[in-house]
């Protein structure tokens, strides 16, 4: 199978980011110039039951080549784009060791984007986040109640989003009473493997079994987003 249609295939997730946006006028009067950085490199966030950080050379290899700009997630209206970041896109991208930066332009003879231009501009919304895919991850401390993902390598960013409320955040964390349900179970099975390691007679490889309930717990979590 293609490189390609691999990273198609790559579940997609979503974070937000706490960064402000802003409104760049350039020459008179307003054009519809909005920047933001949805994405940062090297910041600990913790999601409520593990934290989880973007490595320096996550992005050195993501794939940008169609990138849209949203409100909140909803894919039914693009206010921008970016098609392989060329110069007549209405969206442009740039990475750098610290994150991604986007600098979109609004149409405001449009009045969705005046909108939009304009609640950022008041402030209203001041957040980002954005839809990708996990191409390779490592865990630490898998044995504590708390683990530390490193994202090492994004395989791709389909969509970047201007939001009124964040995902996540680091008090709390809003799930369904199904998802805490998936995620408890998740959680027991992981803490039986982790016995499992311990009670082991010498000589017994457990990693492996560990290993395959720490899948289980992330496969569980991408399903109940």
């Amino acid at each position: 199978m293609p490189e390609k249609e691999k990273r198609e295939k790559k579940a997609l997730e979503m974070r937000t980011v706490e960064v402000t946006m802003e409104v760049r006028a350039e020459g008179d009067g307003e054009d519809g110039h909005i920047h933001g950085r949805p994405i940062v490199i090297g910041s600990r966030t913790d999601l409520g039951w593990f934290d989880e950080i973007i490595d320096s050379g996550a992005l050195d290899e993501t794939d940008l080549n169609d990138v849209r700009f949203c409100l909140n997630h909803d894919t039914r209206y693009v206010y921008a784009r970016s098609r392989r970041n060329n110069p007549n896109s209405t969206m442009r991208l740039s990475k750098d060791p610290t994150g991604l930066d986007v600098d979109a332009f609004l149409d405001l003879s449009i009045p969705k984007h005046q909108d939009l231009y304009g609640m950022i501009r008041r402030g209203d919304i001041d957040k980002m986040s954005f839809m990708f895919s996990i191409e390779d991850e490592t865990w630490e401390e898998l044995e504590s109640d708390h683990p530390y993902r490193h994202i090492t390598k994004i395989g791709t960013v389909v969509e970047v989003s201007a939001v009124t409320f964040p995902a996540y955040n680091s008090t709390s964390v809003e799930i369904s009473e199904r998802s805490k349900e998936a995620l408890e179970s998740a959680r027991s099975a992981l803490e039986s493997a982790r016995q499992q390691r311990e009670q082991a007679p010498e000589g017994v490889d457990t990693q492996k079994q560990l290993e395959l309930e720490k899948a289980k717990l992330d496969l569980l979590r991408r399903k109940t987003k």
